[in-house]
């Protein structure tokens, strides 16, 4: 949309028109040059069914759903889409054993099947993984109470998804585990995400199917008519410096640990709890594994895991309460690291590893429901929605169950969408079909294209540069990737495109700063940045992993 300045009746006309088709010339220029448009909030309308506040799983999810019930819908992030912990979970797609231990029975049912859903309709995006627990006979689970558990867990799955291995079939699959009073071990199946492109899937899709999604763009007040109720939204745009107001009468607040800042909880003494989770990051050849290593960290008996995911393994995760400032970074404390290494030399004695082989950390920050401050592991994942007039906040939750929180949402919100639409539980989505136009291409690698960029790997499978369709140094990322990442979605910082668009940053030593000229060379093509610009944007992402995403050091 051009926005018009108001003009005095004597101006010419001829010049009034010749200052628009200079500045819409220029604009279509643009878009030309880079090969692609991305919107900012001065080329959208303003008007909308629904505003979603908030651009990660949840509110992807929310967006997701109101466009494909046709309505006329928004989302945006105050900073890049999955930003905050959605980018930073542990991966995994699961229906949470631990939540069966505490009675959290429908929870684990509606995870379980919603886990079964994302496997059907995202493959390549959500895939399948094994689990291994091995059981001593001094510490963590004893067999017959993991065997109840799966088989409860495998009913609600209604298909068996367990079994049972002898010490020495456990030794077997992985020899390096802890043997010392190994009776057994139980496998199990799961499964798995590259949480921020499950994120981006969503808001992909949706925009494809008619709906707008901003990133950098920061919701500054919420305005109500003279009967309290929602009227319209403030925005401001962060890169452009624009602000506008966007009617609507429908506000998703789905902004995750910062829900509270735009409505405190209504339920006294009832508030969000942000606790953070950390993983630290090794590269695959420290210990090659097929399964998931599940086991009981011996300090406190929390569930821990070191599994395998996009040609590196992660150990994880922390649970430890965030007191730190929400807007900024979270990262990887000494003594999160300290935990995590002494469980990880208890299950895995004889590998010898240490923070010396941590390649790159992640920390995310959950929020968390609480009523009385209990053990961080032992508060609830459930979520909520509370209404007010038109806007609706939705919180809490696991990111295998975003869809669910997102129904939710919508229900809460219907008397205020247009013609009191029926939310319904289940809804058509519309899956990409497979082209075979790159024949010579793995299947694998085909599936993981449609499964990470939906509709839009039809575009990605067009380029004939068989180069790009090669692996990033040893990870399961590959150099088409950043090119389609950089001419599409909304790059607007180099830690955009290199820790949530593609992920390398994560996977690479010391960044992957080593690839950062070649990066810029074949990104400059989609990217407006001049030769200053890429150094500036080079030296603060180096500075930012160096800061929030590199290992904690070692102490000597």
């Amino acid at each position: 949309m051009l926005v018009f300045e108001k003009t005095c009746f004597l101006t010419p006309v001829c010049e009034i028109l010749d200052k628009k088709i200079k500045t819409l010339s220029k604009r279509l220029w643009s878009i030309k040059k880079s090969g692609r448009r991305i919107m900012r909030i001065i080329d959208t309308d303003n008007n909308f069914d629904m505003v979603v506040i908030g651009g990660g799983v949840t509110g992807a999810g929310v967006f997701h759903e109101a466009v494909n019930l046709g309505l006329k819908t928004i989302l945006l992030e105050a900073k890049d889409f999955a930003w905050g912990t959605s980018s930073r979970s542990s991966k995994m797609v699961h229906g949470g054993l631990r939540y069966l231990k505490q009675g959290k029975f429908l929870l684990t049912r509606s995870a379980v099947r919603e886990r079964e859903r994302l496997l059907k309709t995202y493959p390549g995006l959500v895939n399948p993984l094994n689990f291994l627990m091995p059981i001593y006979n001094d510490y963590g689970p004893k067999k017959s109470s993991m065997r109840i558990g799966l088989s409860i867990y495998s009913f609600m799955a209604r298909q068996r998804q367990h079994q049972s291995f002898t010490r020495d079939q456990t030794l077997k699959f992985i020899p390096q585990i802890k043997n010392d009073n190994l009776v057994s071990s139980v496998g199990f199946k799961d499964a798995q995400v590259d949480d921020a492109r499950l994120v981006l899937r969503l808001i992909n899709d949706g925009c494809l199917a008619g709906g707008t999604a901003l990133n950098y763009t920061k919701v500054i007040g919420i305005e109500r008519d003279n009967k309290g109720n929602v009227a319209a939204i403030n925005a401001h745009d962060t890169i452009t410096g624009h602000k506008a107001e966007l009617k609507t009468k429908t506000v998703i607040n789905a902004t995750g640990v910062w829900a509270e800042q735009l409505y405190p909880s209504p339920v006294k003494g009832y508030h969000l709890r942000p606790l953070r989770g950390s993983h630290l990051i090794f590269p695959e050849d420290i210990l090659p594994l097929e399964r998931v290593i599940s086991f009981a960290h011996p300090e406190d008996l929390r569930p821990v895991f070191f599994f395998p995911w996009n040609g590196c393994n992660i150990l994880g995760t922390t649970d430890v309460d965030h007191e730190n400032n929400l807007d900024q970074e979270p990262f990887v404390t000494d003594e999160e690291a300290s935990y995590l290494i002494s469980g990880l030399q208890f299950i895995l004695p004889d590998l010898d590893i240490s923070l010396k082989d941590c390649i790159s950390s992640i920390a995310g920050i959950r929020p968390v429901l609480s009523k009385k401050k209990k053990k961080a592991s032992k508060e609830s994942r459930e979520h909520v929605v509370w209404e007010d007039k038109g806007l609706v906040t939705v919180t809490g939750g696991k990111l295998t169950t975003f869809r669910l929180l997102a129904l939710d949402a919508l229900d809460a919100a219907k008397k205020y969408l247009p013609q009191h639409l029926k939310i319904q539980t289940k809804i058509a989505i519309q899956k990409p079909e497979m082209n075979d136009s790159f024949l010579d291409l793995p299947e694998v690698l085909k599936q993981r294209l449609y499964g990470r960029y939906g509709h839009m790997a039809k575009e990605i499978l067009k380029n004939n540069d068989k180069e790009r369709f090669t692996h990033i140094a040893d990870t399961s990322s590959l150099w088409i990737e950043l090119c389609h990442a950089a001419q599409h979605e909304n790059i607007h910082n180099l830690s955009d495109l290199m820790l949530r668009r593609v992920r390398i940053g994560l996977f690479l030593p010391n960044g992957g700063k080593a690839y950062l000229d070649k990066i810029e060379k074949i990104c400059k093509p989609f990217l407006s940045w001049d030769k200053e610009r890429w150094a500036s944007e080079k030296n603060t992402y180096m500075d930012l992993w160096q800061k929030f995403y590199s290992p904690p050091k070692v102490k000597e």
